[in-house]
């Protein structure tokens, strides 16, 4: 989702991700804590939805199994074009490190590190 505001963009973020070792444990922790609703999708690989707040107040979130050790949480900031702001990205010296990849029914993605190596994802939402 791209926030727009009398004509003018937000570039805020939109989706974080939460990596874990034990997702079963790691979804009763943050739910417990915060009492955030945590829902598996349905899909092909093992992918839960984070609502931080109810009627989409709060920014949402996933969870999933790590795919490496040293894996981080991630946020996804959005963007007009996951293409543009990728050259963006190399232009201003930053690295894509997860070229633009399609989410289905979605939008498209793609991840980065900035010029000190921090790791953050482009999120274009399909227009509606």
């Amino acid at each position: 989702m791209t926030v727009t505001r009398m004509e003018q963009t937000y570039h805020t973020i939109v989706h974080f991700d939460i990596p874990a070792e034990n997702v079963e444990k790691m979804r009763k922790f943050y739910s417990e804590l915060f009492g955030w609703k945590i829902e598996r999708v349905e899909g092909p690989i093992e992918y839960y939805l984070i609502e931080t707040a109810p009627e989409g107040k709060g920014v949402g979130g996933g969870m999933a199994k790590k795919e490496d050790p040293s894996q981080r949480p991630m946020n996804y900031i959005s963007v007009e074009s996951v293409d543009e702001y990728s050259r963006k990205v190399e232009e201003l010296g930053g690295k894509i490190i997860i070229p633009k990849q399609t989410v289905p029914g979605m939008g498209h993605l793609a991840v980065a590190l900035d010029p000190e190596g921090n790791t953050f994802g482009l999120w274009e939402a399909l227009s509606v």
